[in-house]
């Protein structure tokens, strides 16, 4: 009996460590003014799975952090970001969109913007959509996305993000002198 209490016991402080994540979307960062200053500070995830992929010529492939897999009978290199991947905000190229990576390379990152579609949460934003797929640029490089994938987005710990810290002054009174 005492090892399900301790069992049960450690189950309940492990889950309340854990992170309480919410879509990040284009009414927080007006409700709370956030700045590019600000949103460096805050730890983004993905809500979903992406797979980027491209075709690669056999004379020119350079495989860093992806797959090499045989699509249609091209050579095709694929980058996953899985479900949760921790990531930074680097830079905004406009108002409404965000750069956030999610390798130790500044220059490879994934474009998110507010999306009407999902109640302006910030879903990765592509170049061009087209058919059954979008055009990306990553790294420099173009990429394919699926329209499966493209309505993944940013979420925010907001437990952590909304922590504020409190300074109190008291004031000591004024007198005629």
């Amino acid at each position: 009996m005492k090892t399900i209490v301790y069992v049960l016991f450690a189950s309940i402080a492990l889950s309340s460590c854990s992170p309480k994540l919410v879509p990040f979307s284009q009414r927080m960062v007006e409700d709370f003014s956030w700045t590019e200053d600000d949103l460096k500070r805050i730890q983004f995830y993905l809500s979903e799975d992406i797979t980027i992929y491209r075709e690669t010529r056999a004379n020119a492939s350079r495989i860093e952090n992806g797959a090499v897999r045989i699509r249609g009978g091209q050579k095709v290199e694929e980058i996953t970001f899985m479900k949760g991947t921790p990531g930074v905000f680097i830079y905004s190229p406009k108002e409404d969109r965000m750069a956030v990576c999610f390798e130790e390379d500044d220059d490879k990152f994934l474009l998110f913007g507010p999306n009407s579609k999902i109640g302006d949460r910030y879903a990765i934003m592509a170049k061009d959509w087209s058919g059954s797929q979008g055009v990306i640029l990553y790294g420099g490089e173009e990429y394919y996305i699926s329209n499966n994938d493209g309505l993944a987005s940013l979420n925010i710990d907001l437990d952590k993000v909304s922590t504020t810290s409190v300074s109190n002054k008291r004031a000591r009174g004024r007198e005629i002198r």
